[in-house]
């Protein structure tokens, strides 16, 4: 499969907070827990994770997942992958054109952070997607 690169006119996945708890055996670490679903053709910009670590979990269907300079890899229904702290996530999407996909994504990141960035530090789209997904964002609320 060819490498896709963004396309800003992919719809959005709808993210819904699971969990967050604070880590009492971790002390300054916060667990937080999101379910990702993409409709067929969804896809979310190049983006980094604020400094946490990540795990994820696909549940439905087939996710593209591009991590730093990596390769681009299908994770498909059942599989996973990991993100270290500082990871730039390239590419993340629906693998398909037709039927949603959706994953269960952990992150462990730094309660002072999350405290003090909120929620949004989570998903640090690239500066140069921003204004897009913000204005794709309005439309879809």
């Amino acid at each position: 499969m060819e490498e896709p690169t963004y396309d800003p006119s992919c719809p959005l996945a709808t993210t819904t907070l699971v969990y967050q708890y604070k880590l009492v055996n971790c002390p300054g670490k916060t667990i937080v827990g999101l379910l990702v679903e993409y409709p067929p053709n969804g896809a979310t910009s190049p983006h980094r994770h604020g400094g946490a670590s990540v795990s994820a979990y696909v549940l439905k269907g087939s996710v593209l997942c591009k991590m730093n300079d990596g390769p681009m890899r299908t994770i498909e229904q059942g599989g996973s992958w990991y993100e270290a702290p500082g990871c730039h996530h390239r590419i993340s999407a629906n693998a398909s054109t037709t039927e949603p996909a959706a994953f269960f994504v952990s992150f462990v990141l730094e309660t002072e952070v999350l405290a003090r960035e909120g929620p949004g530090v989570l998903v640090q789209i690239d500066e140069e997607y921003r204004g897009v997904v913000a204005r794709k964002m309005q439309m879809e609320a």
